[in-house]
């Protein structure tokens, strides 16, 4: 009896030969490539096509309207108002998260083993969940009965104490101060797993050539770690583009929209307002702004790679 290996051609009618070995990665991909259109290219196909409808959500179909709203997005003031509010905490997420998670991690490598306690201590607050944190912190810049003001009058600093999520002015910092908080032990975790990756016996070499500390780590392990930031720099982007939770949970967007996001500005157009095509326009808008922005990070950030 002769065993025919799967690399064997197999003949069909008509004789056009094809080989098994070609369809078997093809059966291997097709579960995610079918969660993929379900979960993500439908939706987005659904939401581009909602955009030219007008319609509540509570009626069958609704009423094509074209591109009037679009029209409309384009000369919506709290839409723009939102975008600027998302690229401001994304340029704060950047400026603020990677360089203090940055040292936390340099720190906690040099430590070795004795820094087990504080990696799990500087982990909890990437633990807890972004609802939690922010009824937490909605308690804590309370102008009346919150700690923040209360500690700011204990220590003779009470022309300090301000309304800090009922004032435009203070609302949005506010939140990304929390936001920053939460989220700089995730990008330490990302530079230590590189700082894991570099080779020690680089670190001897420089040490044996006379090179110090500092010089180590500006001339060898920085540029060692060029692709994490990167990395860190895009994740940084997309993320804040999409934020929503913590936000839309301590200010919903306000005072007068100056915390809005285009997530919390989308989600009160649909929930809110009952405006299913109008706020499909915002997604729409959202996922194009988020898609051209991470394409421009990651461009940018190769240029300066290169460069480098």
């Amino acid at each position: 009896m002769t065993v025919v290996p799967i690399r064997t051609l197999v003949r069909r009618p008509g004789g056009i030969r094809l080989s098994l070995e070609r369809w078997v990665p093809a059966l291997f991909l097709a579960p995610a490539v079918i969660l993929l259109v379900v979960y993500l290219l439908y939706p987005l196909l659904s939401s581009f096509r909602l955009s030219l409808l007008n319609w509540n959500g509570l009626g069958e179909t609704g009423r094509y309207v074209g591109l009037d709203n679009w029209v409309q997005l384009r000369h919506d003031p709290v839409f723009w108002q939102a975008v600027r509010n998302n690229f401001v905490l994304a340029f704060f997420s950047v400026l603020i998260q990677l360089p203090i998670a940055l040292v936390l991690a340099v720190v906690l490598d040099e430590a070795g083993r004795g820094s087990r306690l504080l990696k799990i201590l500087y982990f909890l607050p990437l633990l807890m969940s972004s609802v939690a944190l922010g009824v937490v912190f909605k308690n804590v810049y309370d102008p009346n009965f919150g700690p923040l003001n209360s500690f700011l009058q204990a220590v003779g600093l009470a022309d300090l104490a301000q309304d800090w999520l009922g004032d435009p002015h203070y609302a949005l910092g506010a939140v990304i101060a929390v936001i920053c908080w939460q989220n700089i032990p995730f990008y330490m975790l990302l530079f230590l797993a590189g700082l894991a990756s570099f080779p020690r016996e680089l670190s001897e070499a420089a040490h044996l050539d006379g090179a110090t500390e500092t010089t180590i780590f500006w001339r060898i392990k920085l540029p060692h770690l060029q692709g994490t930031f990167r990395t860190g720099v895009l994740l940084a982007v997309i993320g804040s583009l999409r934020y929503f939770d913590l936000i839309y949970v301590m200010t919903g967007g306000g005072p007068e929209n100056a915390s809005d996001l285009m997530a919390t500005y989308m989600y009160r157009t649909v929930f809110n307002a009952f405006q299913l095509g109008y706020g499909s326009t915002v997604a729409s808008a959202m996922f194009i702004i988020v898609t051209a922005a991470a394409a421009l990070a990651l461009r940018l950030s190769r240029r300066f790679q290169t460069e480098v």
